[in-house]
């Protein structure tokens, strides 16, 4: 296994938690900060951070740890609901040093039953945790929430309050105690979802050190490393980044989704007060920057991003224009291109799978593309003789036989990153778990349900979409949906929201024929002078891009179209929802297709759910000749 520790004289540890003892001992890492938490204040807009140093960190793992087994026994599961932060971040990694199954979840707002109930509620049931470890006020919520309290009834609660200042610890209960073993299951971790109800990944604590070591070396961190992270630290890769910063040595800045999302200039502004070296960010992050207060803005004074090694865009696909725009604005701001470092990533093989530029292989110049997005892989040539910590291989889905460079198909990783299984799921983990490549008996790979092709001498891997979102196409038989999203927001992206359209088939309205369906959210303050023609704009701009007819569209208000915590679009969800009847529409467009030509209805305006008033005739029908 070639991972390469930047230091012979410090060798890998097999579990993650091993790290922190080591750098408590060693001068030059006791007192360095391991994270730091920044603070915005949604008032005023001041910024304050507190750290935590190495030394710390290990001291304070050490009591949650003991104060854990002070109640659970090891080998138990405990569900993560503790508020996102510096306490957080100590939990888990007591759960791995007390030999516990963790299992984060976004603790719920008691008093507002949603998506994040019915997902604590799948963990518990799914994982059936021994207890559950929360803030002492949130245990105090869920107490006098009758609902959830009645849900939970069998539950037993923690307060991370009381085991972070000593009071659960039992003197001696680490005695002798290794935590984790490279073969266990320290992690529960859930897929995002955004292709089905999220799936419970059991990750073994061998697995996920193996695995960040493996993005350490691809992107060179080390000891003078900095990282900028505002990812949650309850999604796969919030907390790979938590793990790859103690793997490194390096030092991490944490920040919360929240405070990112109410002021996205709070990311750069991270960066450049910590000088940082690392950010990874969903590739969402770009444009909602942009719009928010470009480079030029008075905000952006100041800003100093040359530090910048890694920007590290995750949640394909990666649009080259959009990357491309990015830097030009804050290439003013010392951003520069080489930097820039498209990835690809899933839960099952525990979060890292590989980036676009490796260290080892040197940067370029110029982004290359296909069809219009970023690289996320450079794989070995068939001439390589080193095999890749990593293997990547694109296949045919029903031979299983690896395509010719430049044919699209399956992607397919294995590796010792992969993830066990889906908990309770064997037949689905048989699926997903153990891809058979003919000629290759015994290897194992993962089918990721993502679809990619190899080109060009240098081999780049393109993540090109989901095979379930796949979508006919006149022009060459199917195209992916997020390209037909992307040409919808083209067509107006000053009245609809980027990121928050859905594009997916749905049974017609006056038959059981599959349509194409686009439903966008329409940008707060957008006017409702001419829905007609922002509907028409948007067919318009689709037909033109991908050659694919739409049947309907549907303008909904901010926040209707179902999205995963790290912000991708839930395509399956959505259409769900639109079948059931149950978004607040806006405006709706329908669309008779014709070979071409036909007649175009719409209807609906207001509070009003267009479908109901569409189909039952109570309101104006406007009738208007379409030549798509």
């Amino acid at each position: 296994m070639a991972t390469e520790n930047y230091d012979p004289c410090y060798p890998d540890q097999p579990v993650v938690h091993r790290y922190l003892p080591l750098w408590a001992r060693m001068p030059a890492f006791a007192a360095k900060p391991a994270f730091v938490w920044a603070d915005d204040d949604a008032a005023t807009g001041a910024m304050s951070s507190t750290a935590i140093t190495y030394s710390e960190l290990n001291a304070a793992v050490e009591r949650l740890a003991s104060g854990l087994l002070g109640t659970l026994r090891r080998g138990d599961t405990v569900l993560v609901l503790a508020s996102p932060g510096l306490r957080l971040v100590k939990l888990l990694f007591a759960c791995q040093r007390a030999g516990l199954t963790a299992v984060p979840v976004i603790p719920p707002d008691p008093s507002r039953p949603g998506p994040a109930h019915a997902q604590l509620l799948r963990a518990v049931s799914q994982t059936r945790p021994s207890a559950a470890v929360a803030d002492a006020r949130y245990v105090t919520a869920v107490a006098s929430s009758s609902r959830l309290a009645a849900a939970l009834s069998g539950l037993r609660w923690l307060s991370v309050d009381g085991l972070d200042e000593g009071e659960a610890g039992l003197p001696g209960a680490m005695a002798g105690h290794a935590g984790c073993g490279a073969g266990d299951a320290y992690l529960v971790q859930y897929t995002s979802g955004a292709t089905g109800v999220p799936k419970p990944v059991v990750v073994t604590a061998g697995s996920a050190a193996h695995n960040v070591r493996a993005a350490r070396r691809a992107y060179d961190l080390g000891p003078g490393s900095t990282i900028v992270s505002w990812l949650p630290q309850y999604h796969d890769c919030g907390l790979m980044f938590l793990l790859l910063t103690v793997v490194s040595g390096a030092t991490c800045v944490l920040a919360s989704p929240d405070a990112f999302l109410r002021r996205p200039r709070l990311w750069l502004e991270l960066i450049s007060e910590f000088k940082a070296t690392c950010t990874p960010v969903p590739s969402f992050t770009l444009p909602l920057v942009l719009r928010r207060g470009g480079g030029r803005s008075a905000s952006a004074h100041g800003l100093q991003l040359g530090s910048l090694r890694n920007l590290i865009l995750i949640n394909e696909p990666i649009y080259k224009a959009c990357v491309d725009e990015f830097v030009a604005e804050f290439g003013r701001h010392g951003l520069r291109s080489e930097s820039v470092s498209p990835s690809y990533g899933l839960a099952e093989n525990c979060t890292f799978v590989s980036t676009a530029w490796r260290s080892t292989s040197g940067r370029v110049d110029g982004l290359p593309s296909y069809k219009k997005l970023l690289p996320s892989a450079r794989l070995p040539s068939s001439r390589a003789h080193e095999a890749s910590e990593i293997e990547i291989v694109v296949v045919d889905e029903k031979t299983g036989e690896p395509v010719r460079d430049g044919t699209e198909g399956e992607v397919w990783v294995s590796s010792p990153s992969n993830a066990s299984g889906y908990l309770g799921h064997p037949s689905a983990s048989h699926e997903a778990f153990c891809g058979r490549m003919p000629g290759r008996a015994g290897s194992c790979f993962v089918r990721t349900g993502d679809r990619g092709v190899v080109t060009g001498p240098e081999r780049y891997l393109y993540v090109v979409g989901r095979s379930v979102d796949v979508v006919v196409s006149a022009l060459d038989g199917h195209v992916h949906a997020h390209y037909v999203e992307t040409a919808a927001f083209g067509s107006a992206p000053d009245r609809v929201r980027g990121g928050c359209i859905a594009a997916f088939t749905a049974p017609a309205t006056r038959s059981s024929k599959e349509q194409m369906c686009v439903v966008a959210e329409l940008q707060k303050g957008s006017r409702s002078d001419d829905h007609t023609s922002l509907c028409d704009g948007i067919r318009r701009s689709v037909w033109e891009a991908e050659r694919v007819r739409v049947g309907r569209v549907m303008l909904v208000q901010s926040g209707a179209v179902p999205k995963t915590t790290s912000g991708k679009v839930r395509r399956g969800a959505a259409r769900e929802k639109l079948v059931a009847r149950r978004y607040p529409v806006v405006f709706e467009a329908l669309y008779d297709n014709c070979d071409g030509e036909g007649s175009t209805w719409m209807a609906g305006e207001g509070g009003v759910p267009a479908m109901a008033t569409a189909l039952g005739g109570a309101s104006r029908r406007v009738r208007v000749q379409s030549f798509l």
